[in-house]
């Protein structure tokens, strides 16, 4: 028993299983849920495309696309984290129940989703105000896309109107996965 908890201790102390990374050593809760995730604890070592999201939207069919993405890299390592947002014309106004609902239900989304988040300039989390300082750009609508390396540094980003399976993005994605 003994050796068995010195090589668990071994494991988590490897440089690749720890995160030194300012950008994401923000917690949020999980959508509809009272469980709160440090995403440079729980996603060190992937690479991440985080997205503000929105129900009403006319880029919220962009929800399949990333939910394909998510499917296509994810034993690659990538994962999709989705920052549900009611900053733009007010299209995500439901509670955080209603919101999961609907992007299961219409969109089969499993990809990780967080609490309604706010992600404009002057009002944004600090996830979001990192993710502008690094990018030089806010939110300038929902379904931004900000790419973050697996050593969780800002990479790329995506304007709303860029859709999930556009070449600069898959290219941008399949350099990051890379070892």
């Amino acid at each position: 028993m003994r050796t068995f908890l010195v090589l668990i201790l071994v494991f988590l102390a490897h440089p690749a299983f720890t995160c030194n990374s300012t950008l994401l050593d923000q917690n949020f809760r999980r959508l509809a849920s009272p469980d709160t995730v440090n995403l440079c604890e729980t996603y060190a070592g992937k690479v991440l495309l985080v997205v503000n999201t929105a129900s009403k939207c006319g880029y919220t069919p962009q929800y399949e696309g990333l939910e394909q993405l998510q499917e296509k890299y994810h034993q690659k390592g990538l994962v999709v984290l989705g920052f549900p947002s009611n900053d733009f014309m007010g299209q995500e106004p439901g509670t955080e129940a209603e919101i999961q609902d609907f992007c299961r239900l219409t969109y089969d989304v499993k990809f990780p989703m967080f609490e309604k988040t706010s992600v404009k300039k002057d009002y944004a989390h600090p996830f979001y105000v990192k993710l502008a300082e690094l990018s030089g750009t806010y939110p300038t609508w929902n379904f931004q896309k900000y790419l973050i390396g697996r050593d969780g540094k800002f990479i790329t980003q995506f304007s709303p109107h860029t859709k999930p399976f556009d070449p600069a993005v898959v290219t941008a994605i399949e350099q990051a996965l890379q070892p």
